[in-house]
C-alpha cells in the first residue's frame, strides 16, 4: 500500500533579486551561494516529511518575479505564500501590497497563510524599511511577517516549519501553533 501524505504547496513571491531562490536553496540543502542565478520563469522542487507522525509532501514554487501577473495555475492549490522583500530596498517592500493583491485576486482559499518575509536582516544597518512599517501593514492585511537572513541562517528554518506547520493546523491536522506572534500558542488538540 503507498503511503499517504498530507500535501502542501509553497508559493514564493516577490520582486526580483531579493532572496527568494537563496531562502529556499538555505532551506531544502542550507547552502548559501554568494553568486546565484536569476530564475528562469517558474521553478519548483518538492520534499518529504514528517509532522507529528502526519507524512507530508511539500511543493515549493518559486518565480524569478518579473512576470506580472503570474498564472492562475501558480496560485493553485497553494497552502502558504511567502511574499519576498529586501529590507534593504524600500521599493520591493512597496511592492508587496501588489503580490498580495495578486495573491488574493488569484486564490479563493480563505486558509491560505501568507506571510510577509524581509530578508537580508544581516544587512539592518542599511535597512531602508523599519520593523514597525511592516508590522503594520501586516495587522492591517491580516497576514504574518518574519525578518530573515539567508546569509547567516537567521530564522530560516523557522519561518518555514512554523508555516508548514500552521497549514497542517489550518487544514485541520494539529493544535495551534505560533508563527512570529501572529497566532495564538496552544499545542493541544
Amino acid at each position: 500500500m503507498a503511503e499517504e501524505y498530507i500535501f502542501f504547496k509553497v508559493v514564493m513571491l516577490g520582486d526580483s533579486n531579493v532572496g527568494k531562490s537563496t531562502l529556499l536553496s538555505r532551506f531544502t540543502t542550507d547552502e548559501f551561494e554568494t553568486e546565484s542565478k536569476s530564475t528562469i520563469g517558474i521553478e519548483w522542487l518538492t520534499r518529504y516529511g514528517n509532522i507529528d507522525n502526519k507524512n507530508i509532501k511539500v511543493q515549493f514554487w518559486d518565480t524569478n518575479g518579473r512576470e506580472r501577473p503570474l498564472a492562475k495555475h501558480y496560485y493553485n492549490d497553494a497552502t502558504v505564500a511567502l511574499i519576498v522583500y529586501d529590507i534593504t530596498n524600500h521599493t520591493s517592500y512597496k511592492n508587496v501590497e501588489g503580490w498580495l493583491k495578486e495573491l488574493r485576486e488569484q486564490t479563493t482559499d480563505p486558509n491560505i497563510l501568507t506571510v510577509i518575509v524581509g530578508n537580508k536582516s544581516d544587512r539592518g544597518h542599511l535597512r531602508a524599511v523599519s520593523e514597525e512599517e511592516v508590522m503594520s501593514f501586516a495587522v492591517k492585511e491580516n497576514v504574518c511577517y518574519g525578518e530573515i537572513s539567508t546569509l547567516n541562517e537567521n530564522q530560516v528554518r523557522e519561518i518555514f516549519m512554523n508555516s508548514i506547520i500552521e497549514a497542517v493546523r489550518r487544514k485541520g491536522h494539529y493544535g495551534i501553533i505560533s508563527l512570529n506572534n501572529c497566532i495564538k500558542v496552544n499545542r493541544s488538540g
